[in-house]
């Protein structure tokens, strides 16, 4: 976005230029507060393009969205014997390293439905998919986070009810493929959902059914829909991805890019060449339960060193391809735990 538009100064007294560059400097915490200053501020926060102008302007910065188990597994007293964990979503910023967890979503007040998926997307949190928490059935929900209006609201629904399915994220839109559905048979469809125009499409199929799949985007080119298994070969995942190129709108099979037999989900990341790569591989104190959000030039690797045991974090360095040495960090006791699945968000 080269130029915006105002009937009115942006700042009195200042020419809308520069009216305009004082408001970009403005830290992603601040906007809610100045949302209400006025509509003319309110709707530049809340646009889109303004997302885009500081983004380019290097403005954005890059946050790790996680969903934890609540402190003591539960949001209103402990569970009963057998009962799953509620799940929240937890904030990590890596500049000054604090955390904090956002607000439950509406529709779920005691916790998220269980395996659901996260992808940002123009500065926002999508959630999709996952079960509902109490009757444990799948649903199709999608659910959007604005930053700036510290808000939940819900999208349009999933065109049908799946879990542990692919997603990934690229220009104002959300990809997914694979999953199972409700009767738990593996998929092959995909779609893509339209942010700004609250809209599904149909992508085609896959090359094959692939269940507990993990969905990775390469630049701006690519949506990589990693491993996966068939109905009939229940936990025997697959070497290959199939792979949509975005300027094509085509699908393409990628073979031998993962270790047959290993789940990708959540250990699916890009290293050195842009080649795909598994974060439990990095260090042993990750090699179970890895996973890796990439913050910039920066990677949040969390994990444990043996099966059961304590969760660690830890900060990689990414620089030119090169993986660095594992640096932990310290962690609040209510956020030093599993990690279900994350993003980033850049806002």
């Amino acid at each position: 976005m080269e130029s915006f538009e105002f009937s009115t100064e942006l700042v009195p007294g200042l020419p809308n230029e520069l009216g305009l560059e004082c408001l970009t400097r403005l830290p992603y915490t601040a906007h809610r507060l100045a949302s209400g200053v006025c509509h003319r501020w309110r709707d530049l926060f809340q646009s889109p393009d303004f997302h885009y102008h500081r983004k380019k302007l290097g403005y954005t910065q890059k946050i790790a969205c996680l969903v934890q188990a609540f402190s003591g597994g539960t949001v209103n007293g402990p569970k009963r014997p057998g009962e799953l964990p509620s799940y929240g979503i937890s904030v990590f910023e890596s500049l000054n390293r604090g955390w904090y967890r956002l607000p439950p979503v509406p529709k779920y007040p005691n916790g998220l439905p269980l395996f659901c998926q996260l992808a940002s997307c123009e500065g926002k949190l999508v959630v999709m998919g996952g079960w509902n928490p109490v009757s444990y059935d799948p649903v199709a929900d999608v659910f959007i986070y604005d930053f700036t209006t510290q808000q939940w609201r819900q999208g349009k629904d999933m065109p049908s009810k799946r879990s542990f399915f692919a997603i990934g994220a690229c220009s104002g839109r959300v990809y997914i493929a694979g999953g199972h559905d409700e009767n738990k048979n593996a998929l092959r469809t995909a779609w893509v959902y339209d942010l700004r125009k609250d809209e599904w499409d149909q992508l085609g199929e896959l090359s094959k059914e692939r269940d507990e799949c993990e969905g990775v985007v390469i630049g701006e080119d690519e949506f990589w829909v990693v491993s996966g298994y068939g109905t009939e070969r229940q936990g025997q995942f697959d070497g290959s991805a199939d792979v949509y190129e975005f300027k094509s709108g085509e699908w393409r099979v990628a073979e031998g890019i993962w270790e047959p037999g290993q789940c990708p989900r959540s250990s699916v990341g890009i290293g050195k060449g842009g080649k795909l790569m598994n974060w439990a591989e990095l260090d042993t104190a990750v090699r179970v339960g890895a996973r890796g959000i990439m913050l910039g030039g920066r990677v949040l690797v969390t994990g444990s060193e043996y099966q059961g045991g304590p969760h660690g974090f830890y900060m990689v360095e990414v620089k030119e391809g090169q993986i660095g040495k594992l640096e932990k960090i310290n962690v609040p006791d209510e956020f030093s735990v599993f990690v279900q699945s994350g993003c980033f968000v850049e806002i």
